[in-house]
């Protein structure tokens, strides 16, 4: 007969060797396929496989894989030893293209980023490719659809890829009109479906349209009213988008072609033909492609701030609609504000998601204690830009969370000209004027405990 002891002993001896089990199976997973995490995210899946492991491990073995193995999309030759810019150095060191001249157009606002992509979608006439995450059902959605359904009639190969958590945004009669029209279709990492490697919280989060490999149109904008001009129901959100045309849109859709076979989506009948250099052009922009993500073998751009942090001399300019830097970008921006560079970062005064807000707060009131000036803009801003000191500036679709830098499918360009960085330093300057400074105040116990919970356990989210 088994009594109350008895059983309480059994209990305990079933839940320790379900702990074993469960550190066991991470530690082997992790060093098997080598994965480097943050020791503070570390820590916490080992804490929860001591705690609930029946729980933390089904979510662990769904959830926990960071990186994905692709076959590289490019191989480069090797880098001539000159005295380029050190960012230059280090993406290529990442195996990605290096830098290149482009005819450049930077889009002040909604208007004119709407005209532009509309503009890339008409150059096309060849091949068209179009990622996003999502689409909205509304009249810019609608619009959109409309230009690419006129691509394909025209005889364009026209592919369209969206992520699985934004795929739905995209009412089924629009869908079955792109269809319908021959625009190519592909879901990325579908929440349901399982043809996308990893783990189903990695999402797909690049935004540009590639026209025949030559034009790019790129951005943090996501196609929907909100993020262009706004309408009846939806104030439209300041944001960064732009247009170029040079050797960069082949490097563009390169990565394209990489997302779009691991979609399942069928290989292009060819590769793109680069863009020969023009003798008589006048590009004098120089930009060069960075993707980030789980199919890059390090954190490039994640890398690249936390070098840049280091190397600033004079000021970082930023503006991102989520702030929560995981320790080592935090701590090289808190380094680079102890040695007096003057740091400024523009963010939403409450944003789309209140979590983020919530967990930004710690970062907040850490980084300001050393000088950091954040600007708390009246409105939601979906903006994401970099601008170190006269010579870097970084824009595309990464926030400044870990989420961003360190999970999604992400993309950014490079710009090493100096109107470029002028135009987006004087961009993110104009916003400060309107905003509201952040007054750092104590935590209360509660807030204290909430905000480390949800830094520790909130990493996925």
């Amino acid at each position: 007969m088994i009594t109350g002891v008895d059983a309480w002993g059994i209990a305990l001896s079933t839940h320790g060797l379900a702990v074993a089990a469960s550190v066991l199976i991470y530690v082997l997973t992790s060093r098997s396929a080598q994965a480097r995490r943050p020791p503070s995210i570390a820590i916490a899946w080992v804490l929860g496989m001591i705690a609930l492991p029946y729980l933390t491990l089904p979510v662990y073995l769904l959830f926990g894989r960071r990186k994905v193995v692709r076959p590289r999309p490019l191989v480069h030759a090797p880098r001539p030893a000159d005295a380029r810019h050190w960012a230059r150095t280090l993406i290529e060191s990442f195996d990605l293209p290096d830098a290149a001249p482009a005819r450049v157009r930077l889009h002040p606002d909604g208007r004119a980023a709407r005209a532009a992509l509309l503009e890339t979608i008409g150059a096309a006439r060849h091949r068209l490719d179009v990622c996003t995450f999502l689409i909205g059902a509304d009249a810019l959605g609608r619009a959109l659809a409309s230009a690419l359904i006129e691509r394909a009639r025209a005889g364009v190969r026209v592919r369209l890829l969206l992520d699985g958590v934004g795929a739905p945004f995209l009412p089924r009669t629009e869908r079955a009109r792109l269809a319908a029209a021959g625009v190519a279709i592909a879901v990325f990492s579908p929440l349901l479906a399982r043809r996308t490697s990893g783990p189903r919280n990695l999402r797909n989060h690049r935004k540009y349209a590639i026209a025949d490999a030559r034009v790019l149109w790129a951005g943090g904008r996501n196609f929907a009213a909100e993020y262009f001009e706004g309408d009846a129901r939806r104030a439209a959100w300041p944001d960064l988008s732009f247009d170029l045309v040079g050797p960069v849109a082949a490097a563009a859709d390169h990565q394209f072609e990489a997302d779009w076979r691991a979609s399942g989506g069928a290989a292009a009948a060819a590769p793109p033909d680069p863009l020969p250099p023009d003798p008589g052009s006048t590009d004098t922009a120089l930009v060069q492609f960075l993707p980030s993500g789980p199919d890059q073998t390090e954190d490039t751009v994640h890398a690249l701030l936390i070098d840049a942090c280091y190397r600033a001399e004079r000021r970082i300019l930023a503006v991102t609609p989520y702030f929560v830097p995981d320790s080592a970008l935090e701590a090289a921006l808190r380094l680079a504000a102890r040695r007096a560079v003057a740091i400024d970062v523009c963010l939403p005064r409450r944003s789309n998601h209140r979590l983020a807000d919530f967990a930004r707060m710690r970062s907040l009131r850490a980084l300001a204690a050393v000088g950091v000036r954040f600007h708390l803009l009246p409105g939601m801003a979906h903006a994401k830009a970099v601008v170190v000191d006269e010579s870097l500036a970084i824009a595309g679709s990464v926030n400044l969370d870990s989420r961003s830098l360190l999970l999604n499918y992400e993309s950014a360009v490079v710009f090493y000209g100096t109107d470029e960085i002028a135009w987006l330093a004087g961009w993110i300057d104009a916003l400060q004027h309107g905003a509201q400074p952040f007054e750092p105040r104590p935590p209360g116990l509660w807030r204290d405990v909430g905000e480390g919970l949800l830094l520790t356990l909130g990493y996925q989210l």
